[in-house]
Order: structure tokens, then C-alpha cells, then sequence
């Protein structure tokens, strides 16, 4: 997956909020692994993947078409928010652990 930037946090976390609170792990879990083979993709063919794009998590959610962002005052909207913060944070540790990342890609 290319860095993730707050956009790509932004719009992850617009697609949660659009489903139901029991389906968002799920669907977190896939927009991330969706963003991972993109990139694979566009490194090895040179070209944006024809379904998930760039490889950047915010090309995978724009094309689930979110709502518009809802002002942080939502209580909800921040818990999707939280939890998009959570799985990146989880995955960078899961890849130190496993080896597959430095300390300075994922500072």
C-alpha cells in the first residue's frame, strides 16, 4: 500500500460510517487489502489497478463512493476515524513483527 496520508484516513473513515457498525471490520479489513494489491499491481504493471487504482487507500475508498465527511462532533464519525487509525497501527506493528518493515517507513 502506498503511505498513508490523512486524506486516505479521511475517506476510509467516510465508508465506515456509511455501513453498519457490526460490517466495518470487515470492511476495513478489505479496503486495506484492496489499497496492498493495488499497489503490488501498479509496481509490477506499471499502471493504476482497472477496479482499486493506485494503491493508495484513499482510491479504494473514493470508489465506494462515501458520503460527504460528517463535522467531528459526530461521535460516530470519530469512532470510524479511531478505527482506521487503529488497523494502520496494527498492521505497521504486525510488519515490524514479521520483519517486513523498518522503523523509519513506519514512524
Amino acid at each position: 500500500m502506498r503511505p498513508v496520508m490523512h486524506g486516505d484516513i479521511v475517506a476510509a473513515a467516510r465508508v465506515l460510517y456509511d455501513a453498519p457498525q457490526a460490517a466495518r471490520p470487515l470492511i476495513l479489513d478489505r479496503l486495506l487489502s484492496q489499497a496492498e494489491r493495488a499497489d503490488i499491481y501498479r509496481r509490477s504493471e506499471g499502471a493504476i489497478h482497472p477496479f482499486w487504482g493506485d494503491g493508495s487507500l484513499m482510491a479504494v475508498a473514493l470508489r465506494k463512493r462515501p458520503p460527504p465527511e460528517p463535522p467531528l462532533e459526530d461521535t460516530e464519525y470519530c469512532a470510524c476515524l479511531a478505527q482506521v487509525f487503529d488497523a494502520l497501527v496494527n498492521r505497521v506493528r504486525k510488519s515490524r513483527r514479521l520483519g517486513l518493515l523498518g522503523r523509519a517507513q513506519g514512524a
